[in-house]
């Protein structure tokens, strides 16, 4: 064995918690300082209540969930207010002529568009100056905001 390689062991070095607690053992340092011991541990005190919370990820924890859960929240509400049933008919970037054949016949908004397709689309196809073509890019302006078509939307009369 090499001389002078190794540390020096103290076979009574002293550990000193923050709980005031203090014991002998051997180590290579002559005194230790450690947060938790035996004997403030919540495992070994049965106070499994009680949170350990070192350096505050506790802390950090909740404000991550909270975060999600307000993600989570923010996601809901800009999905109800995409499918709303107020949305504007002119958000559905359909050509002019469309938009104002619906405005004549009283119809302005998702809603009335869809208790229109609700009676089928001849319903809408009734309206003066609203064709197949504006039919077929407002059905399609819909589905990609998430609307639900009644199933009378998809007969296809010719």
């Amino acid at each position: 064995m090499k001389k002078d390689i190794h540390p020096k062991y103290y076979t009574e070095a002293t550990v000193t918690c923050a709980c005031g607690n203090t014991w002998k053992t051997g180590s290579t340092q002559e005194k230790i300082q450690t947060e938790v011991c035996s004997k403030c541990h919540p495992f070994f005190t049965g106070q499994m209540q009680r949170i350990l919370d070192k350096e505050g990820q506790v802390d950090r924890f909740y404000r991550r969930l909270q975060a999600a859960q307000d993600h989570m929240e923010e996601k809901k509400t800009r999905e109800t207010a995409r499918t709303s049933p107020d949305r504007p008919v002119s958000d559905f970037n359909l050509s002019k002529r469309a938009v104002e054949a619906l405005a004549a016949a009283g119809i302005t908004n998702a809603g009335q568009v869809l208790e229109k397709l609700a009676a089928g689309e001849q319903a809408l196809l009734d309206v003066e100056g609203f064709g197949r073509k504006s039919l077929i890019d407002m059905k399609k302006a819909m589905r990609q905001f998430g609307y639900d078509l009644p199933a009378a939307a998809e007969d296809v009369v010719v």
